[in-house]
């Protein structure tokens, strides 16, 4: 009601919503971290429980750190980084044309985001620079994007969804490279479910990063965090 400008405005809103737009999409934007982030029709929704993603991220990125965003969607984990860290340098991709022209929408000129696969447009001068790299992958298993509700599968671009068999295939593209990416001690974020934390985990330490897994009961989220440092596996509970 209180985005609607008319009577007519809402009665609008309120027959897509019936329609089973998602809501976000029909008010044009999603709360994140206490932000308003811009959500095109089209575009991923950012979830509530990325939030505990941006909550760990922002615990290890230091004041002007090389932050990268991978598979950034709509620039809301992006957004939340640079509203919470005092000078960082942001560097967000996607590979979906809508969603980078949502990511520069919410992004401004606080970071860059570019469109391509992965590390693939990124600048070659970020190699070994990179303190805090984050990827919100796609992690549902192919078989399993069917099950999803209407509001995503129908509604969500499939490249935002879909991990493949098992639901890893871009997280392990995005774990395998990483090493050259970051900077010593440098970390990597990936979100994923608790099912699967376990071959997240694998593919971390099959890159000589030590992996660790942290989650929020709260907000159902799981983040598994790797490092070059000696920290050993280990989980936490939040």
């Amino acid at each position: 009601m209180s985005a609607a400008r008319t009577p007519a405005d809402l009665e609008a809103m309120i027959e897509r919503r019936v329609a089973g737009i998602p809501l976000e999409h029909v008010l044009g934007w999603a709360e994140f971290c206490g932000l308003r982030i811009a959500v095109d029709p089209g575009v991923f929704v950012p979830r509530r429980r990325t939030e505990f993603l941006v909550r760990r991220a922002a615990a290890l990125a230091e004041p002007r750190a090389v932050v990268v965003d991978l598979c950034c969607g709509s620039g809301a984990v992006g957004a939340a980084l640079v509203a919470a860290v005092d000078g960082m340098e942001l560097h967000a991709v996607d590979i979906d044309p809508a969603a980078v022209r949502c990511a520069r929408r919410n992004i401004g000129a606080r970071g860059h985001v570019y469109e391509g696969d992965l590390y693939e447009p990124l600048p070659a001068a970020l190699r070994g620079r990179v303190a805090v790299l984050i990827a919100n992958a796609p992690y549902v298993p192919t078989d399993e994007v069917d099950l999803l509700p209407a509001e995503a599968r129908v509604h969500e671009p499939r490249v935002a969804l879909d991990g493949g068999a098992d639901g890893l295939d871009v997280q392990r593209r995005v774990v395998a490279a990483a090493p050259g990416w970051l900077a010593p001690r440098g970390h990597l974020l990936v979100e994923t479910s608790g099912r699967q934390a376990p071959m997240t985990v694998e593919a971390f330490a099959r890159s000589g990063l030590i992996p660790r897994v942290v989650r929020s009961d709260e907000l159902n989220a799981t983040v598994v965090i790797g490092t070059g440092a000696a920290l050993g596996a280990r989980a936490e509970r939040c």
